[in-house]
């Protein structure tokens, strides 16, 4: 896993997994304390995330929220879309362009 950036745009690559979760947690609650305004977290270079990563991901969107700034994601690959949808944590969280409309349940 790798985080480049600064404290308003980061781009996160590799695998964010139990392995990597703590690593990751530091680098961006580091992030979000420094800066101010939204936080863009670009995930075009994320191979997977697992439950723990999500998990990272939901306590950046909290912390981010507590100091008055917001998590957004950018460019969130498709299978990851399906799992937000599939925990319909693509409600709470701000995403970039939306969702591809494939990846949203049929009605």
């Amino acid at each position: 896993m790798h985080i480049r950036g600064d404290h308003a745009e980061l781009v996160v690559g590799g695998r964010l997994d139990v392995r990597s979760a703590a690593d990751a947690r530091t680098a961006l609650h580091t992030a979000v304390d420094a800066g101010g305004g939204d936080l863009v977290l670009d995930l075009t270079e994320l191979d997977s995330w697992d439950a723990t990563g999500l998990g990272v991901i939901m306590g950046v969107h909290r912390r981010a929220g507590r100091v008055g700034r917001r998590l957004v994601l950018r460019g969130v690959p498709p299978q990851m879309q399906r799992l937000l949808v599939a925990t319909r944590l693509h409600r709470i969280l701000a995403i970039e362009g939306g969702l591809e409309a494939e990846s949203l349940p049929r009605v």
